[in-house]
């Protein structure tokens, strides 16, 4: 059997200070509630720079710097140490300033909704020429707006207003009088998740020398959705993106499961490739301005930074079995059913025993798992605790029950098969697709041999059901053997040569 592989992967951070006050739910809705309360008083203090960011250890994993295991030679709390000789630029992508992401909202808007400042826009035509994707974007940058009249679109249009270092510097238009689905607000989001979709996409086509013409089907699957009143979750921003990269040959369609999304999309474009329908597929899902700062009241009151502070995005391309990338075992898959319950050994047992028992694998024979990979250090300090090590925990008992396992091993296990926790906590952004990256070396180049993928997601959070989610499918090292889909070109030419012959054969006994 042949299996579809991961081909290549990409990631983005992007610091967004100023929209974690404007934009960020936790901050807006303190606004309107208690609009003179302590914490709205104090949050410029606790916010970081540009380059605090770049040094923080997470974000460097996330970006592919440095690696999981190199991050346990950091001991928590993490934002108060450096990473020696940190960069902007990584492996897989890159860690983007405000201002230049401001830049990326308006060369992705194609409705001239973005209205940014002149001063402002002409220096971001200098600085952006700088940047190795985004030199020939530059033409769509036109000449910006007086500072006046912004200021009046924000006061009397009800435009959202765009701010950088504390500077009113643009705004984004609503785009319809009535509809609330196309206010400024509700437009802003889903622009910040195109650019920053896009972002991750043109780091996966750069960084692995990807033909962006040979994408066939994008698949989005970050947490919001566009649309308007007559379809308020339409879509498709997976299209929206693929325009914005310049793949010409790509359609798509949008896959929504709350923090589950991203694995169910990995499925989804597993299957596509496994069936033949498109050799290439990507899943790209953009960061969300609502959760920047959502923990940010816990961190103020422990005299931390707001480590809430920067927008997430990734990019990975599933494509046919090449011989060499890691496969993506379309037959180890695991579900959350309708009616499996919610109880963590009912959770653990749909998603990683009942998948692993179909390939007749232990919980063992998994070298490594990717969970909700969210970073402890802004988990731990909000009273969420470590979620990836209570994760590894949860499957370790379920082996020690299952006698696959001793109980004195079981903390060497969350050590050996599970990885301390490096993503923001964008939702959809920690579900165990931060891996894909270095799961390409180390599946290929490294000493393990399999992995799995599990996404957890809240669907109860919609008030249409009580229900949990969640999906998982295993990673193997390619066996460097494939198999051709169909019919070679050799074998029709063999059979139409064999059919000539004998129908001659037929008309001379004839």
């Amino acid at each position: 059997m042949s299996y579809p592989v991961i081909k290549g992967a990409g990631y983005a951070l992007i610091h967004t200070p100023d929209m974690i006050i404007h934009n960020g739910t936790t901050q807006t809705t303190e606004r309107i509630t208690n609009p003179e309360s302590e914490y709205l008083k104090k949050i410029t203090d606790h916010i970081r720079t540009y380059e605090e960011v770049i040094n923080y250890a997470p974000n460097q994993v996330y970006i592919g710097n440095i690696t999981p295991e190199d991050l346990r030679n950091y001991k928590l709390p993490w934002f108060d140490k450096d990473v020696p000789e940190a960069n902007r630029f990584g492996k897989f992508g890159e860690i983007m300033p405000q201002d230049e992401f401001i830049c990326l909202l308006k060369i992705v808007d194609s409705f001239d909704l973005v209205k940014l400042k002149k001063e402002f826009i002409n220096n971001l035509k200098v600085k952006m020429q700088n940047h190795p994707l985004f030199k020939n974007d530059m033409d769509q940058l036109k000449e910006g707006e007086e500072i006046e009249e912004i200021e009046k679109m924000v006061k009397e249009q009800h435009a959202e207003a765009l701010y950088h270092e504390g500077n009113l510097v643009g705004c984004v238009k609503k785009a319809h009088d009535i509809d609330l689905n196309l206010t400024a607000h509700i437009l802003f989001e889903n622009l910040v998740v195109k650019a920053s979709g896009m972002l991750a996409f043109k780091h996966l086509i750069n960084k692995n020398n990807i033909d962006v013409s040979d994408i066939e089907y994008v698949i989005e699957c970050s947490e919001e959705a566009c649309g308007d009143m007559n379809q308020r979750g339409g879509g498709n921003f997976a299209k929206a993106i693929a325009e914005s990269v310049g793949a010409v040959n790509a359609t798509g369609s949008d896959t929504r499961g709350f923090c589950a999304a991203p694995t169910h999309a990995l499925i989804e474009a597993a299957a596509l490739v496994k069936s033949g329908i498109y050799e290439n597929v990507v899943i790209v899902a953009g960061g969300a301005t609502a959760k920047l700062g959502m923990n940010g009241k816990d961190h103020v009151k422990k005299e931390m930074p707001i480590l809430e502070d920067v927008l997430g995005a990734f990019a990975i391309l599933i494509s046919k079995n090449d011989g060499v990338n890691p496969v993506l075992r379309t037959d180890l898959v695991g579900k959350h059913t309708v009616g499996t319950g919610s109880s963590p050994q009912a959770v653990i047992t749909a998603l990683v025993t009942t998948p692993l028992e179909r390939g007749g694998l232990k919980i063992t024979d998994i070298d490594k798992y990717s969970v909700e990979m969210q970073n402890p250090d802004i988990t731990k300090p909000a009273g969420a605790g470590d979620v990836p090590e209570a994760n590894y925990k949860m499957i370790g008992a379920l082996g020690v029950k299952r006698n696959e396992l001793e109980r004195k091993e079981l903390l060497n296990f969350v050590k050996e098969h599970g990885m301390p926790g490096w993503a923001p906590t964008q939702g959809h952004i920690p579900s165990g697709v931060p891996y894909l990256g270095f799961a390409m070396k180390d599946l290929t180049e490294g000493n393990i041999n399999r992995a799995m993928i599990i996404g957890k997601g809240s669907l109860f959070l919609g008030r249409m059901t009580n229900l949990f989610d969640g999906v998982s499918i295993v990673i193997e090292r390619n066996s460097g053997k494939t198999e051709e889909v169909g019919v070679s070109q050799e074998t029709i030419k063999k059979m139409i040569a064999e059919s000539m012959r004998d129908f001659a054969s037929q008309l001379l006994k004839e």
